[in-house]
C-alpha cells in the first residue's frame, strides 16, 4: 500500500461459511466478514450484509461508513499468482504468501 504497511487478506472457511479477514501490517484488524460466494460473469463476488461485517481498530472512518450497510467484494484473477479484490471506491492487488 502507499503507506508502506501492506494489507493482508485471508479467505477461509469458518463455521461452515466463507470468511474474509483484512489485517493492516503494524496496525491490526482492518475488517472481517462472513459472506456468500457468487459468480458474476467471469468474476467472483463475496457478498456480505451489514450484520456480517466487523471493522477493527485499523479501519478509518471512511472505511467504516463505506461498509456499514453491507456490500460486496469482487475477486478477479489476474494471473496464477495475482488477484484484484475490489469494492466501491477501493481495490487492491494481492499475491499469495506462504504461512
Amino acid at each position: 500500500m502507499d503507506d508502506g504497511m501492506p494489507l493482508r487478506v485471508s479467505i477461509s472457511e469458518k463455521d461452515g461459511a466463507l470468511f474474509l479477514e483484512f489485517i493492516k501490517t503494524g496496525q491490526g484488524l482492518w475488517a472481517q466478514s462472513g459472506g456468500e460466494l457468487c459468480r458474476s460473469g467471469a468474476e467472483l463476488e463475496i457478498r456480505f450484509r451489514a450484520d456480517q461485517i466487523q471493522t477493527g481498530p485499523a479501519a478509518n472512518w471512511v472505511l467504516r461508513v463505506a461498509l456499514s450497510h453491507g456490500g460486496r467484494f469482487t475477486l478477479t484473477r489476474l494471473a496464477s499468482d495475482r488477484m484484484r479484490i475490489a469494492t466501491s471506491g477501493w481495490s487492491g492487488l494481492f499475491s499469495p504468501k506462504p504461512k
